[in-house]
C-alpha cells in the first residue's frame, strides 16, 4: 500500500524535549540566567518554557534509553555581541566569541556556543543583513 506525501503536511514545531537530570537548577538556569519565558512545571519530573511560540519542555529522562544528550538548540537574537555579553554577566560559560559562520547574499550569519546547566549545548545565532 503506498501512501502519497501529498496527503499529509507537518506543521511548525510545538514542543522540544531536552533531558534534565536537575529540573530545579535547570528551570533556575532558562529562566533566570538565559531569561527564557516560563509557562508552567509539572513537578518533580517537568518544566516548561516558551521559546517564541515553540514550547521548550525540560525533563527527566524517562529510561536510560532516552538519557542521552539533546540536539542543539539555536536561539535567534538581534544583537549576538550584545545578547553574548549580558549572558556571559550572568555567569554564562561561552565556548568562543561570536563569530563568522558564512557569507549569504543577503546577511551574515553569525553563532557562538554554550552548555546549559545540564551540559546541553546551546547556541546564539544572528542573521546580519547586508
Amino acid at each position: 500500500m503506498s501512501t502519497s506525501l501529498s496527503s499529509i503536511a507537518l506543521g511548525t514545531i510545538g514542543q522540544i524535549s531536552m533531558n534534565a537530570h536537575d529540573i530545579p537548577r535547570a528551570t533556575q538556569f532558562y529562566r533566570d540566567t538565559l531569561g527564557v519565558r516560563f509557562l508552567f512545571e509539572a513537578p518533580p519530573k517537568m518544566a516548561f518554557f516558551d521559546c517564541g511560540g515553540v514550547r521548550l519542555m525540560l525533563s527527566l529522562p524517562e529510561g536510560a534509553a532516552y538519557d542521552h544528550p539533546g540536539s542543539v538548540l539555536y536561539f535567534r537574537v538581534d544583537d549576538i555581541e550584545k545578547t553574548y555579553e549580558e549572558l556571559r554577566g550572568r555567569g554564562v560559560a561561552f565556548e568562543s566569541e561570536p563569530h563568522l559562520i558564512a557569507r549569504m547574499p543577503d546577511h551574515e550569519l553569525w553563532m557562538t556556543f554554550f552548555k546549559d546547566s545540564e551540559g546541553n549545548t546551546l547556541a546564539l545565532m544572528s542573521e546580519r543583513r547586508n
